[in-house]
């Protein structure tokens, strides 16, 4: 295969304002993407690319093609390849950073400065002993699940593209073809990002990086007596909503390193995560959390332990007394579990269509029953959802290998909320979700060079909440030979 080379483009409708760029050297390392031999565009997010104040008609140009496979660099740009740590299963790793992705720059749109970067473009200084490539499987993974989250409003990076590239990458099940995946975020900073500057004891880059955070997403902090800790406290906030947020859709990170614990609040990297489907807590997914550590009820703790982790790194910025910036950090700290609580109540009182002063007891027992008779945990909440529209409740029953044990709860959930706010319950439970058998299709039917599954998966995500006979299969749970086990990282 004759070598292929980066393209170079006097212009394109990008309107690229970068600041991560201007920051020390250090925290990053310049780096162009590898061009690929023969980019096809899969899909690209017109409606998205308008909030960016991207023209949407330039997506459809070779142009963006080469901008979005790598294959050139467009004016503006100024791609890089950022520096992070993290703890990886409880196992700190002092240097990860972008192994194989590239920033290309930063854009204000309608929604603020946001991070345009590549995934799977090619090597880093970052990569250790990895490719810096995507397989196509977890590029249409991210597109599918980023997308779906941002539709049941769980604040989330964005899908801009996805492109297959041409060539083939060596993975555990063989080789298979590439992909590159263009990701949006209101920015990549992540309590890893703290963690490399602390493990080299550079405070200088520790308070230029809390400098940088608070201007990019906390401004109000920088009005306050000390700064530094009500930047703590406001990431603090963010994760003890976001969290309650995707447990409520019964969805599962899968891998909550502090790598992969965003400033902003935004769920961040869709490796092995997947959607519950019969509901229990110990509910695990990923091929490579074999001791659960981030099972579906263990992600309120494993919160609190990342943003521990950020708070040990700005201990020096929060006192200069140590002992002091401790109690700082830990009564901070402390308001996570009162804040994670409330919202979690919040969000499941909200699908049982009960008020907020329901007994806490309630929902315990909710998922109790559920657990015990291992239902399906979307279809129990949606036909509950008919069942406070005074439709029939035989939907719901069917769910049970008992009905009479959900026969008993309905009792008690009419004398919790006599009348269930059935707006409130329709807005917080889902139709469709991307049930783990159907993405694992979309993926397998890509690797054939079929998009048509993807197309339509992609559809009827987009509007999670609403009727749609023509989406009814995607709202039921798989045949036992569909059932999905485990996921994948697929770097």
């Amino acid at each position: 295969m004759p070598p292929t080379f980066l393209k170079t483009m006097p212009t394109t409708p990008i309107p690229f304002q970068n600041t991560y760029a201007r920051l020390p050297d250090r925290f990053f390392a310049e780096q162009e993407p590898t061009a690929v031999p023969s980019p096809q565009l899969i899909k690209i997010n017109p409606n998205l690319a308008q909030d960016l104040g991207i023209n949407p008609s330039w997506l459809s140009t070779t142009e963006a093609l080469d901008v979005f496979s790598g294959n050139a660099v467009a004016e503006g740009s100024e791609p890089l390849a950022q520096a992070y740590a993290g703890h990886q299963f409880g196992g700190f790793s002092p240097q990860l950073g972008d192994g194989r992705a590239i920033l290309l720059g930063e854009v204000v749109g309608s929604e603020g400065r946001r991070d345009i970067q590549l995934k799977g473009s090619g090597r880093t200084p970052f990569s250790r002993q990895g490719d810096g490539k995507s397989a196509l499987g977890p590029v249409l993974r991210e597109y599918l699940v980023s997308e779906a989250m941002h539709a049941l409003g769980v604040p989330t990076t964005r899908a801009l593209a996805a492109v297959t590239t041409g060539e083939t990458v060596l993975r555990q099940e063989g080789m298979v073809a590439g992909g590159v995946f263009t990701r949006v975020a209101a920015s990549h900073l992540r309590v890893g990002t703290f963690q490399f500057f602390q493990a080299r004891e550079d405070l200088e880059a520790i308070q230029v990086l809390t400098d940088y955070a608070i201007n990019r997403h906390y401004p109000a902090a920088a009005e306050t007596a000390n700064p530094p800790l009500a930047f703590l406290k406001a990431v603090i906030a963010a994760q003890a909503n976001l969290i309650p947020h995707w447990m409520s859709l019964g969805f599962i990170h899968g891998v909550m390193n502090t790598d992969n614990c965003s400033i902003s609040g935004e769920t961040i990297d869709y490796g092995p995560c997947a959607f519950m489907e019969e509901f229990h807590p110990g509910c695990v997914f990923s091929s490579i959390d074999r001791n659960a550590r981030y099972a579906w009820g263990n992600q309120a703790n494993i919160g609190l332990w990342n943003l521990s982790r950020l708070a040990e790194a700005l201990l020096p910025l929060l006192d200069s007394d140590r002992e002091e910036a401790k109690v700082l950090a830990e009564e901070a700290l402390a308001e996570y579990a009162g804040q994670f609580g409330k919202n979690y109540h919040a969000r499941f009182c909200a699908k049982l269509g009960v008020s907020e002063g329901a007994p806490e007891d309630f929902v315990r027992t909710t998922l109790e029953l559920l657990a015990n008779h291992s239902v399906d945990f979307t279809l129990f909440f949606r036909r509950l959802t008919q069942v406070a529209n005074k439709e029939s409740t035989e939907g719901l029953l069917a769910l049970f290998s008992d009905p009479a044990a959900c026969e008993n709860w309905l009792q008690l959930w009419q004398t919790v909320e006599p009348a269930p706010n059935f707006e409130k319950m329709r807005l917080a439970n889902p139709i469709r979700i991307p049930r783990n058998h159907r993405v694992e299709e979309v993926i397998q039917a890509g690797y054939r060079g079929d998009f048509e599954p993807f197309e339509k998966l992609s559809a009827a995500l987009a509007h999670p909440f609403e009727e749609a006979p023509e989406f009814a299969e995607y709202e039921e749970r798989p045949t036992p030979e569909q059932v999905v086990h485990e996921t994948f990282c697929g770097t």
